[in-house]
């Protein structure tokens, strides 16, 4: 089988899992290279992965690369986008498309006018947890949804991650940061949005990270870290969704979908598998529901797998697509409006 080779320009935390899977996982991609802004991050990566190492520019005009996998800081995302689809390269980037809605646009415009594919994390709807939803909602097990409620809720990320203030600074906070997993997985399975209202707040004003290497150190919030949204889709239902940095413990579920005939339990939208549970509305509860669809494994990488797919296959529709991504962005960014200028926001994509 013809393989993609791919161009990996950050090598930060997320890295691993994506040259792990690129690499060993699908038979359809060929990582040759990466980058980063500090050469000794790129040179261990390349030594763990046996690939080369090549400064950012030099992997924008390799003959060789055919894809780059945009894996920087989410700041950094629009501009290393940008950079490599009018250097005619296909581009698919970790979350979220861009901060700002207008910049989403205009990469969208952009690959669309070279006949190139932008595409965007999450993937893990194309798993099997979340394709298994799909198919009992195709199927009308539990008639037609009428509402949904999503919740993802921690204390933030400042216990763990080694440099967590990205976090709290513009392009982070919980709904720029889990929030795609979220919407990407309701908009899959309910339809496009295209009325929303949000409240939103900010709880604790400074953060201590504990984790090392910075332990210790105090960081500024910047941005909302508790965000109460109302969602309502094409087909008339209305949804519920909480990001929230802020909550120590819930016992909420991560999505239920609430329909005519019964109800949905959808696994956590940050993972590709299970479980799956649906009450019938039969007197006997939520029974789970085994799943036979698609990757259950930590598969981050489908979707640049998918990208390599249609470049082989000479289609341009792939799944995790720029146009799904730029919704989301725009739904996000929406939060921050209705919040702002206590309004309802009209959605002005669709997907």
């Amino acid at each position: 089988m013809r393989k993609i080779n791919i161009g990996v320009i950050g090598c930060g935390n997320i890295s691993g899992i994506y040259f792990e899977n690129l690499i060993n996982t699908f038979d359809n991609t060929n990582v040759v290279a990466c980058a980063d802004l500090l050469p000794e991050v790129a040179q261990k990566a390349a030594e763990k992965w046996g690939i080369k190492t090549m400064t950012v520019d030099e992997i924008l005009v390799s003959d060789e690369i055919e894809i780059i996998l945009n894996l920087t800081i989410p700041k950094s995302h629009f501009d290393v986008c940008k950079k490599a689809l009018l250097a005619g390269k296909h581009v698919y980037v970790e979350k979220p498309l861009s901060l700002e809605l207008a910049d989403g646009k205009e990469l969208v415009e952009i690959a669309k006018s070279k006949g190139l594919m932008i595409g965007s994390a999450p993937d893990t709807f194309m798993g099997g947890g979340i394709q298994t939803c799909k198919k009992i909602i195709e199927d009308g097990l539990i008639g037609d949804p009428i509402a949904v409620t999503a919740n993802m809720m921690c204390h933030g990320h400042e216990t763990w991650h080694p440099n967590p203030e990205f976090y709290y600074e513009k392009g982070g906070g919980p709904m720029f940061d889990m929030g795609p997993y979220y919407l990407t997985a309701l908009i899959m399975l309910m339809g496009g949005v295209i009325e929303v209202t949000s409240m939103t707040n900010v709880s604790f004003k400074t953060r201590t990270i504990t984790s090392e290497p910075k332990n210790g150190k105090i960081i500024d919030v910047t941005v909302p870290t508790h965000v109460n949204g109302l969602l309502r889709f094409e087909n008339g239902a209305i949804g519920n969704i909480v990001t929230s940095f802020d909550i120590w413990k819930s016992s909420h579920p991560c999505i239920e979908i609430y329909g005519t005939k019964g109800s949905l339990l959808v696994p956590d939208p940050n993972t590709f598998d299970g479980p799956v549970s649906v009450d019938i509305n039969d007197g006997e509860g939520y029974k789970e529901v085994p799943i036979t669809l698609g990757y259950t494994e930590n598969s981050r990488g489908y979707g640049v797998s998918d990208m390599a797919q249609c470049i082989i296959d000479g289609r341009t529709n792939n799944k995790a697509s720029g146009m799904l991504a730029n919704h989301v962005l725009e739904i996000m960014s929406a939060m921050d409006v209705s919040n702002n200028e206590k309004c309802t926001y009209t959605m002005t994509t669709e997907v």
